[in-house]
């Protein structure tokens, strides 16, 4: 199962291509236009968001309903496109696009890097490409995978677990609780009173022209025992959400379950000891090393943390240097949210979503969705009896 997007941030569209879906699926639209509203909501997102009102068109691989094992094409429109046609149409006149060229990097952005990769003059071409805007086409494409994980009785839920100086409390809540909290949160909090503190703190960054990260929080519950490998470096499922965590625009950290507290324990107070019952089968007595052990799952729930630094876009740029002159300049601004940390959060769901339906797909091959159904349903019983 893999996917690949395109388009450009102020491009007429947003396009994804999903291939190896097993056939069969029910494909709920509504359910992958939710996520994708999902992500447009948060306390802190910028103009942008009322521009847009994400939906996907879908063009290919879906008939009656239901995925035809064809890959699966999706479309997210650009309503700003209208805005920039001139600047951004595939053959727009030199003489409007240079009005709005960018010849200064904005530090923390891909500007200066990509613009001396690729050969740029204009680092229009690369900023709106990497734009967090690309993160939409990753949310569909999450969302059709949780359309498989539902089938197999797989649950994501996610939350803000900080917000700048601002760190919630643990809370040891149901899954469906954690679910329903985080979705009536504006920070997608599950602790009120930080809730409003990290509300506070963006009202302030926002008066102050400046921005703020965090660290979100993703669950998966219902992953069979198994799932990715210790045989090779590249089949461990951790390393792979891993990757997939910190390849979101602005992520610069990972850990599973205690993460990097594992290094201040004793191993005694690391290492999930080992249990049995008729009901449970094996299981572990703690969580602490989230989900995993040799790369692959154990059965716990998986619980991943991904940090996001402050968004570079400053309404009180930062100091640049014309690629021109030479010269020393103030970044260019572009419209930004002051915090985009819930927001973050859905993209960080999608993503591990996507990895669990693969390595799921992966380890239990289907052309239709009923076998990869029945295959897993066999594998729970065999983990029971083992």
């Amino acid at each position: 199962m893999r996917y690949l997007t395109a388009g450009e941030s102020h491009g007429p569209q947003l396009t994804v291509i999903i291939e190896g879906l097993p056939s069969q699926l029910p494909f709920a639209k509504e359910k992958i236009d939710w996520q994708l509203q999902r992500r447009q909501k948060g306390y802190g997102r910028g103009r942008r968001m009322q521009i847009e009102s994400d939906q996907v068109q879908i063009l290919s691989g879906v008939r009656f309903g239901k995925t035809t094992g064809a890959p699966v094409t999706l479309v997210i429109e650009n309503k700003d496109w209208t805005h920039w046609r001139k600047i951004m149409d595939p053959y727009s006149a030199w003489e409007e696009a240079e009005k709005r060229r960018i010849s200064r990097p904005r530090p923390g952005h891909a500007d200066l890097n990509g613009a001396i990769k690729y050969g740029h003059r204009d680092m229009r071409d690369v900023l709106e490409r990497s734009s967090a805007r690309e993160t939409a086409a990753r949310v569909a494409a999450g969302a059709v995978a949780r359309l498989i994980l539902e089938q197999c009785g797989i649950q994501v839920a996610g939350h803000v677990v900080r917000i700048g100086q601002v760190e919630a409390k643990r809370v040891e809540l149901p899954f469906a609780e954690i679910i329903e909290r985080s979705e009536a949160s504006p920070v997608r909090c599950l602790d009120p009173e930080a809730e409003v503190r990290m509300m506070e703190l963006i009202d302030q960054a926002k008066k102050e022209g400046d921005s703020l990260g965090g660290i979100v929080e993703v669950i998966v519950e219902g992953v069979p025992i198994g799932l990715g490998s210790h045989v090779h470096w590249d089949r461990k499922l951790d390393a792979r959400i891993a990757q997939a965590i910190v390849s979101i625009n602005a992520f610069k950290g990972v850990e599973f379950g205690i993460g990097f507290e594992a290094a201040e324990r004793k191993g005694s107070e690391v290492h999930d000891e080992i249990m049995w019952s008729e009901e449970r089968g094996f299981y572990r007595a703690t969580n602490r090393l989230g989900g995993f052990e040799g790369g692959m799952t154990t059965g716990e729930p998986i619980v991943v943390r991904g940090v996001m630094k402050p968004i570079p876009t400053l309404y009180k740029p930062l100091k640049s240097v014309d690629i021109d002159t030479k010269e020393p300049f103030e970044a260019s601004i572009e419209r930004s949210d002051s915090c985009a940390v819930p927001a973050a959060s859905v993209v960080a769901e999608n993503v591990v979503a996507w990895e669990i339906a693969r390595a799921l797909m992966e380890k239990f091959p289907a052309d239709t969705v009923d076998e990869l159904v029945e295959q897993v349903a066999k594998y729970r019983e065999r983990t029971l009896r083992f």
